[in-house]
């Protein structure tokens, strides 16, 4: 834009909601508990847990972690450095995860090479402090159900280690916080799956926590909704919204889109605010 009276300004729009409720409702509980995975290409093991919590059903073998790993892997080795127009990354979950415990080895560890490194260096140098950064406060129970603008992410998940603190002091809750979390949160022990009072269940997955509430009633479901973290994502004044916000320059905003990385198609459109 050439006129110095007007900024331009991204917004994410997303794609039409798959009307989940309207296809499980009336359905027996084991056939809605095996349909739902099924309905999306994401989190299927994150989501079978928690319709099976949530609807009292025996739990099946799968692991959400093997699904975490997975999606951690493709987009710290091969997508997000595709991005960057570097080399792909060791596919490797051993070498990725080659980092200090604590941030008096940052510096050191971001020159190294070694893992993860070039991709967080390469991040660290595009993105300055403050930049694509959005500080909200972490998903809670009251809110696990809630699209309310808080913070369900992996960083959010993995906010107390050290590293992480020392790379949110230095360049604030945006891009290099956001993908060294990914990092971490390959060798950090996951949260346990639970079961609120209300009946509500807590699941992480690879994008942060998937909240699910049904109901059931002569073995057919009666009621169901669910909140993902894309919904947290998305939510107006969202970390979505906050991050498009303080980015330093629109062409990263593909690369910004990828790192916050929502589960449903999501579309960039700029407009002008006076």
């Amino acid at each position: 834009m050439t006129a110095t009276s007007h900024i331009a300004r991204l917004t994410a729009v997303p794609a039409p909601a798959v009307p989940v409720a309207r296809l499980l409702i009336g359905r027996p509980v084991e056939e809605a508990a095996e349909t739902l995975p099924r309905l999306f290409n994401l989190c299927r093991a994150a989501q079978s847990a928690a319709i099976r919590l949530a609807l009292d059903l025996p739990a099946l073998p799968a692991d959400p972690a093997e699904d975490i790993a997975r999606d951690h892997l493709l987009r710290l080795a091969v997508i997000l450095p595709r991005h960057l127009g570097m080399a792909p990354l060791p596919l490797d979950r051993a070498v990725l995860v080659d980092c200090p415990a604590g941030p008096d080895g940052l510096e050191a560890w971001l020159a190294s090479g070694r893992g993860a490194a070039p991709l967080i260096a390469r991040l660290a140098a595009l993105f300055a402090p403050g930049a694509a950064c959005a500080d909200l406060p972490p998903v809670s129970d009251a809110t696990a159900m809630t699209p309310a603008a808080v913070d369900n992410s992996v960083a959010i998940r993995n906010a107390a280690h050290p590293l992480m603190r020392a790379a949110e002091a230095r360049w604030g809750r945006g891009p290099v916080w956001r993908v060294l979390a990914r990092v971490i949160d390959l060798s950090a022990p996951l949260p346990a799956p639970r079961r609120l009072a209300d009946g509500t269940a807590l699941v992480p997955a690879a994008r942060g926590q998937y909240a699910i509430r049904a109901g059931a009633e002569n073995g057919r479901v009666t009621g169901f909704a669910r909140t993902t973290p894309t919904d947290h994502l998305l939510a107006p004044g969202g970390v979505m919204d906050r991050a498009l916000a303080t980015l330093p320059d629109p062409a990263l905003a593909p690369l910004v889109l990828d790192i916050l990385d929502p589960c449903a198609p999501v579309t960039l459109e700029e407009s002008e605010d006076a």
